[in-house]
């Protein structure tokens, strides 16, 4: 039994949205996931930091849906900037269950344990570069949904997934960075960064905390280990 984190599957099964267009690194990119899970046991866990599927609903979805659903192990399922098809944790919840898959689940307001720790997160916010200001109202949730994660965790040792980074070279979420500080989070692993910025990534620990990015394409489309 393992525990695995990748983010950013950026799955497409039913829409036409090919990833290759943005450099050959995403060549034949749903092949390769197959092939790097298929070393997975049916025991194992893994976390997929969010940007899972293009499909607008829920509907549009469902075949990348069954893809992973196939895929060995359980998965635990969170959600990213580009996830136009997450719902309500009850409604996905229901939408699996009608359409027969059952090895996803769904972190939202909540956690999961493995072994002695606890898993926790949520999408997270990310002050893009391009814009003069942030949206308060969007951040100021987010953090209440970590918080609600973390609390959740009790006394377990804790390991946190978001989908946008806390931190890369030049930036920093304060809030964010702060809340898993103030519940000792071992270790956070993130996703979003995409080709060049990649080399922005923060990689180690900084502060109290460790950090690793887990998009796909930055692992070559290979689970990262976190845990036996």
């Amino acid at each position: 039994m393992a525990l695995y984190a990748i983010g950013d599957l950026h799955l497409s099964l039913t829409v036409n949205k090919p990833m290759d267009i943005f450099g050959s690194g995403w060549s034949d990119h749903v092949r390769r996931l197959e092939e790097a899970f298929s070393c997975l046991d049916p025991e194992d866990v893994t976390v997929l930091c969010g940007d899972t599927s293009w499909g607008i609903d829920l509907n549009e979805s469902l075949e990348d849906f069954r893809f992973i659903d196939r895929l060995p192990g359980r998965k635990i399922i969170l959600k990213g900037n580009h996830d136009y098809w997450w719902n309500t944790a009850a409604k996905m919840k229901r939408f699996f269950t009608d359409c027969g898959i059952k090895t996803i689940d769904i972190l939202h307001n909540n956690c999961y344990f493995y072994g002695d720790y606890a898993l926790c997160g949520t999408r997270g916010w990310f002050y893009e570069e391009e814009q003069t200001g942030h949206n308060e109202k969007i951040l100021n949730r987010e953090v209440l949904r970590l918080e609600a994660s973390l609390k959740a965790a009790g006394e377990r040792p804790v390991l946190a997934f978001l989908h946008y980074p806390p931190l890369y070279t030049g930036y920093r979420c304060p809030e964010i960075i702060r809340k898993l500080e103030e519940h000792h989070v071992r270790h956070c692993y993130y996703g979003h960064l995409h080709g060049p910025t990649h080399r922005r990534a923060v990689e180690g620990v900084v502060g109290q905390v460790g950090y690793s990015l887990v998009s796909a394409d930055y692992l070559g489309f290979v689970p990262k280990k976190i845990l036996e």
